[in-house]
């Protein structure tokens, strides 16, 4: 019998994922499973990548993406199980679809690709594919700040933006007196609406809504972190006002002064 220790790695992955999903030997848990219940682990891993990314930590890198790809076999096994495709068709998929969208590079087109260039080959795929909206496969299951600027970026694409950032300024204005008056049956609603707008300013000046919130997010827990280590234990006893003031001292640490 082949050994799939001795086996190149991708082809002993798929070996493994294969007997942990054999109906007489295989593992409870992993043939329990299907695309539903797999999906949340799929985003997990991703987002464990992207950490490692963000920490610089490669050796972590590595194994995060390995846990990311085992997803991606794990998913192409339970398809290759009910018929539908198997591993070398995800493969085979990508391959042709990244041959497709640099023409430059692998056909016959000339010059450099930008967004522009890309989202116009995405835009033709769709277009294949029979799509009726220029909104149609921005993904569910984005966060929700990503999917907001990606909905906004198609919008913009057929005309409909505003045609400089002081038009999306307004609008948060709009939103917030909008949020303000709202009934709390609808603050939620008016909630949503705000950060909707919050987003496209962000993005008529170039910042993905994302990232900002993420490096926002980083702030803070970086300085609350160290008001903590200041307080040597006793933070959560410390009024609002001591707590402002060792937050007014890690502002300022930080700055230099």
């Amino acid at each position: 019998m082949h050994d799939p220790a001795t086996s190149p790695p991708i082809n002993r992955l798929l070996a493994i994922m294969a007997r942990l999903r054999d109906p007489r030997e295989g593992c409870d848990w992993d043939l329990a499973q299907d695309f539903a219940s797999i999906a949340p682990y799929t985003i997990e891993e991703a987002y464990e990548v992207a950490d490692a990314i963000a920490r610089s930590d490669m050796a972590d890198l590595r194994d995060e993406l390995g846990d990311l790809l085992l997803q991606v076999v794990f998913h192409a096994r339970m398809a290759e199980e009910a018929g539908l495709f198997g591993f070398d068709d995800v493969a085979a998929s990508i391959s042709a679809k990244m041959e497709a969208r640099h023409p430059h590079i692998f056909g016959d087109q000339t010059g450099a690709m930008d967004e522009a260039r890309w989202e116009d080959l995405k835009e033709k795929e769709r277009q294949n594919k029979g799509v009726e909206s220029a909104l149609d496969g921005v993904a569910l299951a984005l966060p929700a700040l990503l999917r907001a600027e990606k909905l906004q970026k198609r919008a913009a694409r057929t005309g409909f933006d505003w045609p400089d950032p002081a038009g999306s300024e307004a609008k948060i204005a709009e939103e917030l007196a909008e949020f303000k008056d709202a009934p709390p049956e609808t603050k939620r609603e008016e909630a949503g609406d705000l950060l909707f707008a919050v987003v496209n300013f962000l993005r008529a000046h170039g910042i993905p809504a994302e990232e900002a919130l993420r490096a926002a997010n980083a702030k803070f827990e970086r300085r609350f972190k160290g008001m903590e280590a200041l307080a040597e234990g006793r933070f959560a006893t410390l009024n609002l006002e001591e707590q402002e003031s060792l937050w007014r001292k890690v502002k300022a640490a930080e700055k230099g002064g």
